[in-house]
């Protein structure tokens, strides 16, 4: 009760963030939906409706780390003045966000079903709406209890995320106000294990994909970049897996070379940003970069192999994943703007004019794009040798 009573007096912008994790959840539960569908019009076809149920953990994940950005930005998941003292400890701050992104999603994936059980005429009207029936198994009875099953996944994944990544940390007191008062540094391991796996999974692909005759060898849609061996899957999702892990030592890095040699005012206050923020930037970032590589790997190879175009199914999957890293690299800059309020305001009384702080806003954002875009570029690159050649 108390969720939804802080859900209806919020601010506009928290609730189209909300609400745009619904929508999120949806997707991914008309996707999951779709693949109980398949599998009801198709029994003898369990491996490819197996390998469909596989290509939604991407959208899944994307939707779940939407929905923990989205909640750790919600003013109502902060400790406020107050709150203490009517009983709304870390604790259960944490368990009220964990909450208010179950119902969130639960309502996302209510509207997935309806269009889904809609599209295929179960309520009445023509079925599929247009689309083909064999991507929803129209005419074909759909085990309700089952689906329900797997649509309860995207709600539990978010509120499973939410619940870990905003948990109260007991340990925190007079080391992490110390850990605030000094500045923050790079991991000493983030960076050179990040690609030391994107390395390690690019080897991993080229040698899993030997023998199979470049993309012939290669599964129909969706799992058409899944080779014949499972290890080229697993090589790129450990490529993905150290962008991701590389990320803030790579935000970090971009901030030390703004500051190498003998920097300006200009340079020296973007490098220090990065590198403050680079503990709160880093993963979408580095999110970011794995999904644009897995996207450009992806055109490569649609476009090596014409004859199968792009499904109704894989530009939904493939908008969810977009749509969700980028809002929450969206999320985490603004987060990361209102962390530095303190800041900008001591910089704006002390003479700081409006045009230095925005010039010193594109130096960071060139800085990171300068880093950043040849990196994933070349792991996408070759991350498509083995699949086109």
């Amino acid at each position: 009760m108390l969720a939804l009573r802080l859900a209806r007096g919020s601010h506009p912008l928290v609730l189209l963030r909300r609400l745009a994790v619904a929508v999120a959840a949806a997707g991914t539960g008309f996707l999951l939906l779709s693949t109980v569908g398949h599998a009801a019009g198709h029994p003898s076809a369990a491996d490819e409706s197996l390998v469909r149920l596989l290509w939604c953990t991407a959208p899944l994940a994307a939707t779940a780390q939407f929905a923990v950005s989205t909640a750790r930005t919600d003013p109502a998941a902060r400790l406020q003045r107050g709150m203490t003292a009517a009983g709304l400890g870390p604790l259960r701050l944490t368990l009220l966000a964990t909450v208010s992104t179950t119902l969130t999603c639960l309502l996302g994936v209510f509207l997935a079903l309806l269009v889904f059980l809609r599209l295929r005429g179960d309520l009445g009207g023509p079925s599929t709406a247009g689309l083909d029936a064999d991507l929803l198994g129209a005419g074909h009875p759909v085990p309700l209890v089952g689906a329900l099953m797997l649509l309860a996944t995207v709600p539990l994944t978010a509120a499973a995320a939410t619940a870990v990544a905003l948990r109260p940390r007991q340990e925190a007191g007079a080391a992490e106000t110390a850990a605030e008062a000094r500045p923050r540094t790079a991991p000493p391991s983030g960076l050179p294990w990040g690609i030391a796996l994107a390395a390690a999974g690019l080897a991993i692909e080229a040698y899993a994909s030997r023998g199979t005759g470049g993309h012939g060898g290669l599964l129909p849609l969706p799992g058409r970049l899944i080779g014949s061996p499972p290890g080229v899957l697993a090589g790129w999702a450990l490529s993905a897996f150290g962008l991701v892990l590389a990320g803030p030592g790579l935000v970090h890095l971009c901030g030390r070379l703004l500051c190498a040699g003998r920097p300006g005012a200009l340079r020296l206050l973007s490098g220090r940003v990065l590198q403050e923020e680079s503990h709160r930037l880093g993963r979408p970032l580095g999110v970011v970069c794995a999904v644009a590589s897995a996207a450009y790997a992806a055109m490569k190879v649609y476009e090596a192999s014409p004859s199968r175009p792009f499904g109704p199914l894989t530009a939904v999957g493939a908008a969810v994943v977009l749509a969700c890293v980028t809002a929450s690299a969206l999320t985490a800059a603004l987060e990361s703007r209102s962390a530095r309020a303190h800041t900008t305001a001591a910089l704006r009384r002390l003479g700081a004019s409006a045009s230095v702080l925005h010039r010193a806003a594109a130096l960071r954002a060139l800085a990171l794009v300068i880093v950043l875009a040849p990196l994933t570029w070349t792991v996408a690159e070759m991350a498509t040798l083995p699949l086109v050649h």
